[in-house]
């Protein structure tokens, strides 16, 4: 009474299945025998993973590959009782090359700690600084309930992202976003509505963390170099720019994803201790003369309302990240016994307990302490400067300037992660073989200076802040709940489907509305600057 062992060999670099095992004798009309207690789970070399079966295999861009290979390899007789369990604690043997090449999944040996560290990198950032200004058109109700409602959302739909990472049914791992979007909605389907807000959330991010840290590198080398004792002519904006891009593109060779975990560690610190220091200096030196609370809601009753959606924009701007969150666990080993989505939910807990605790007191204390006054393209670090430039010390404003510019370099790398991972897998896919390191350097550096020439180019994006939440929260939160709606299939009309249904209906309209209202400001106000003009 004999096992058989289905062996499929998948040389694609799509989703990446998990450790499972199936009994492969049935209908067998003589008595079963008994099954041994399996062995504890074996932790799995990075390269050594389980591959899926060809009909699923998917690369890393989602696009979907079938893969002929094995067809079938019988379990030796002596081991037929041990069958079942010899293959689950074996089953690693087999080698995904491809997988094995690419920068997300070529390590798989984090842990809760690296899964905190690349969440609080990844989610608590620059784009935090401007939600002063979305209180400023809501007014204090309004906008601490509707960053409230947002805060629980988007940590709902994290969670469901988390719980959705990894199928054992399928003996499949989503290590990517757009893998997990195919899955759900199929290929054609998920590149029209998700490729483009995802990779603007990589490409744009890294374009921003450009211009803020090319900006912040300025203002720190005027605090430390005086004009009257400092010789040094100073450099431009376009120079600052490069600088920080150079130092982007030295640390973006490093290989994959969990070989940056100490450098998230350091973003996450930095950018915890720049929120902290930001509001908590504007609230200790008070609030100015003739602060008002009322909003500035004017014009046309069609204007107050896209005024208002955008005010909600800015808000969804400052909650990104749910691109990266599958990468994040994709680098973690995964068995039945010990799932990935158990250490990478305590550290997703523990990130955004702490992004909790810098969001709100930056959001509450900047409104308190400039009111009205912050400005509309700027933010609660433009009214430090603006306001209390003068009266805090220069020492407080280079460390926060500089704190700025480590987690501008820090976050970089972990949003430019995804792309590099997507050039390497064209090459890898194409070519069968791993990415030289020339080759690789090239596509990095390449990626790197597209992104300084962009910050160049268009050096007014910050005024897009609205506009921009609006197009990517669909990624943040309506997507992930259509995704277990399919994937998971819960119960008709039961209470978990109708609050995925809800949840993402209104997302994908509230998404609409958003985009409309922000193209609809950015035309009535016009945009404060010119192209090549940073």
């Amino acid at each position: 009474m004999g096992h058989e062992v289905e062996l499929e060999l998948n040389s694609s670099t799509g989703a990446t299945p998990v450790v499972k095992s199936a009994d492969s004798t049935p209908g067998a009309s003589a008595p079963r025998t008994p099954r041994l207690k399996a062995p504890a789970p074996i932790s799995i070399p990075s390269p050594y993973i389980v591959s899926a079966p060809a009909s699923q295999a998917q690369t890393p861009s989602g696009r979907g590959s079938r893969t002929p290979g094995w067809s079938r390899a019988m379990t030796p007789r002596f081991l037929t009782p041990l069958g079942s369990p010899i293959r689950k604690a074996l089953n690693f043997v087999k080698l995904d090359p491809q997988d094995a090449w690419l920068p997300i999944t070529q390590s798989r040996n984090g842990n809760a700690y690296y899964a905190a560290f690349h969440t609080l990198s990844s989610g608590i950032g620059i784009q935090a600084l401007v939600l002063p200004v979305a209180f400023t058109y809501l007014g204090w109700t309004w906008a601490i309930i509707l960053l409230t409602l947002a805060f629980i959302w988007q940590l709902y739909t994290l969670y469901l992202l988390v719980q959705l990472h990894e199928d054992f049914d399928k003996e499949i791992r989503y290590s990517r976003y757009m893998q997990l979007a195919n899955a759900a909605f199929g290929e054609k389907l998920s590149k029209f509505i998700a490729l483009f807000p995802i990779g603007y959330l990589s490409m744009g991010t890294c374009t921003t963390l450009i211009m803020i840290g090319g900006s912040s590198c300025e203002r720190f080398f005027q605090i430390v170099c005086n004009p009257m004792t400092c010789d040094t002519t100073p450099l431009t904006s376009t120079e600052w720019y490069l600088v920080f891009t150079s130092a982007a593109v030295v640390l973006s060779q490093l290989p994959n994803l969990n070989s940056i975990a100490g450098i998230s560690l350091i973003g996450a610190v930095t950018a915890v201790g720049y929120c902290t220091m930001i509001w908590l200096t504007s609230v200790a030196e008070g609030r100015i003369h003739g602060v008002s609370y009322d909003p500035t809601l004017s014009g046309s009753h069609i204007q107050k309302i896209f005024d208002i959606l955008n005010s909600v924009g800015i808000i969804a701007f400052a909650f990104r990240g749910h691109n990266l969150v599958l990468e994040i666990q994709a680098t973690m080993p995964s068995s039945e016994k010990q799932p990935s989505r158990v250490p990478m939910w305590k550290g997703v807990k523990v990130s955004y307990t702490i992004i909790l605790m810098c969001l709100f007191p930056l959001a509450i204390g900047g409104y308190w302490t400039y009111g009205q006054m912050i400005p509309a393209n700027g933010g609660i670090l433009t009214s430090l400067y603006l306001f209390h430039g003068q009266d805090t010390a220069k020492g407080l404003i280079g460390l926060i300037n500089m704190f700025v510019i480590v987690n501008g370099l820090s976050t970089f790398q972990i949003y430019a992660m995804p792309m590099f991972d997507d050039l390497e897998s064209t090459y890898t896919t194409r070519c069968k073989k791993p990415c030289p390191w020339w080759l690789r350097v090239i596509l990095r550096t390449l990626f790197g200076y597209f992104c300084f020439f962009m910050a160049v180019a268009v050096p007014f994006q910050g005024s897009f802040s609205g506009l921009i939440g609006g197009i990517y929260l669909p990624v943040t939160l309506a997507y992930p709940c259509f995704m277990w709606v399919i994937i998971k299939k819960p119960k008709i009309y039961s209470s978990v489907w109708w609050l995925n249904w809800v949840l993402g209906v209104l997302g994908v309209c509230l998404s609409v509305l958003l985009v409309a209202a922000g193209t609809y400001v950015v035309i009535h106000t016009g945009v404060e600057g010119s192209f090549f003009k940073p």
